[in-house]
C-alpha cells in the first residue's frame, strides 16, 4: 500500500498503519536514517520498539509533530 503523504521526511514522526492489514492499528513512527542517509537506507522505527521495518511495510497518513516524550537531535548551526 502506498504512502499518503506525498514526500517522506528523513526523522519525521508519522501516524501510519501496517499496509498488509485493513484493520490494523494506528501507531506513531519516525523515519530512521541509521542504516544509512540515502531515501533507500531509510527505514520506519515504530515507537517504543528497537524494531526498524522497510518503509513499504507501512502506510504513512499524515505527518505528525514529535511526541514530548522524544528528545531530537539538535544540530548545530
Amino acid at each position: 500500500m502506498k504512502s499518503v503523504v506525498p514526500d517522506i521526511v528523513p526523522e519525521a514522526f508519522y501516524w501510519a498503519k501496517p499496509a498488509k492489514q485493513t484493520q490494523g492499528a494506528l501507531s506513531i513512527v519516525q523515519i530512521s536514517t541509521i542504516f544509512g542517509e540515502a531515501p533507500d537506507y531509510w527505514t520506519v522505527a515504530v515507537l517504543g520498539s528497537e524494531q526498524h521495518h522497510m518503509i513499504e511495510d507501512f502506510q504513512l497518513l499524515a505527518i505528525i509533530n514529535p511526541p514530548e516524550s522524544v528528545s531530537l537531535r539538535q544540530a548545530a548551526e
